[in-house]
Formats: C-alpha cells, structure tokens, sequence
C-alpha cells in the first residue's frame, strides 16, 4: 500500500518531527546533581543500617535535600539544608570537604559525618554530598574488640617475650647498643660492656645455649667475666 505522500506505508503513522529541544542536555549544574544521586545511591546501598548518605541541592536552600539513602535521620526529601550549606552558599572558599566531625541524630545517636561541596565550573557550591556514619552500632563492638586484645595490668614484668632468642636477634641487640653509643661493641668501656650484659640477661637472652659464649666474643671479653657482669650490684 502507498501513502498518500506517495511513499511506501509500512503500517505506522508517519513520525512528527523531532523538537531540537530534545537533543539539548540539561545545564551543567542539574548535569553534577544527577551524577552526584548515582553517587549518593551506590554509597548508601552499600552500608544499609549503618550509614546515611544524603545530596544536598544547595541551588535550591528551603528544599535541599534531592537524595536521602539509608535514611537514619528521620528527614526527608524537600527537607532545608543545614547550617553546613548556608555556610557553603555563603562563602565559595569555604572547605570542599569537612571530614570525621562528630555529629548526632535526632534521636541521640552519635555520628561521624563527612561534608563534601560540590562546586560548577564558576567555582560556586551547587551540591553538597554527606555521609552520616551511626556510630551508636559500632561501639559496642569497639568495645568487644578492646576486651578482647585488653592483657591483665599490674602483673609485674612479662612471663615472657614471643621473639626468637637466636644469634642473629643476640648480635643485632649487641650491634644497636653500640651504634647508639657511637661505638663498636668491642670498643665499649668496661661500665657499658657491664650494662648491655644486665640488659641481655633481663631480656631474656641468656637462656639459649651458648649465648654467654656469644656475648663474650662479641664483646672481646672472657666468658667468666659475662658472668661476673650479670653478678654484679
């Protein structure tokens, strides 16, 4: 069948034209809000129960809030921007990113939140996207782990040391003491040599065999004399 037009009819109503308009993306400041709720959705999905992420559309102050993920804070889209985003509209050299403050929800629940602006190429704040971390869940935990690592006080000196007690941890002990004396082992004077043995032995050193050989010939000194120096008041 021809259409009337004299072209072939395929069925279909013949299409309207295509506005221009159509093809006209949004401006550039909707252009970094759109992308910034891709942002804000993603982020928030990823720590559902535990962090709430909202845009802020600092264009419009008395109904910023275009995204809120997550939401623990009870606010909802439309809501005003906060003190934070007065301040940013106020003053374009304000923070970009204002990191790790403590902040609290409606309810009392401590937060940790991080503010980051977001600005257009003439350098003015247009969005700001926060993180508010519920910290409240957390703590309970923090607390679980430091009694888990917690090691009993007031027990005296350590039962013991879980380093190896082998020639090479010996010699590099004997090494560091000398080179923080400016010296060579060998070089030590005789109180030096007398205190770096005290210290061998009170860490523990001399409990490996041949140790007290060890430290003698490091330190150019007889092996009764080691002896003598842990003896020693």
């Amino acid at each position: 069948m021809t259409h009337p037009t004299g072209r072939p009819d395929d069925g279909h109503a013949p299409r309207p034209p295509v506005s221009q308009d159509a093809h006209h993306a949004p401006d550039d400041d909707e252009h970094l809000l759109r992308e910034a709720e891709r942002i804000a959705v993603a982020v928030g999905r990823m720590f559902p129960g535990l962090c709430e992420v909202v845009l802020h559309d600092l264009r419009h102050p008395g109904n910023a809030i275009r995204v809120i993920e997550n939401n623990l804070s009870g606010r909802q889209v439309g809501d005003s921007a906060t003190e934070l985003g007065l301040r940013r509209i106020a003053d374009p050299d304000y923070p970009g990113v204002v990191q790790n403050y403590g902040n609290r929800f409606p309810d009392g629940r401590p937060a940790k939140s991080t503010s980051i602006g977001i600005k257009n190429a003439e350098g003015r704040y247009v969005a700001a996207l926060c993180l508010n971390l519920d910290v409240s869940t957390l703590s309970p935990l923090a607390l679980t782990l430091a009694n888990l690592v917690a090691t009993e006080a007031g027990r005296g000196e350590a039962l013991e040391t879980l380093r190896d007690r082998g020639g090479r941890e010996l010699r590099s002990a004997i090494d560091t003491f000398a080179a923080e004396r400016s010296s060579t082992p060998r070089a030590l004077h005789r109180d030096q040599k007398r205190d770096l043995v005290r210290r061998l032995h009170h860490d523990g050193f001399f409990d490996t065999r041949g140790s007290a050989q060890l430290i003698a010939d490091q330190l150019g000194i007889s092996r009764a004399t080691v002896y003598n120096y842990t003896k020693e008041a």
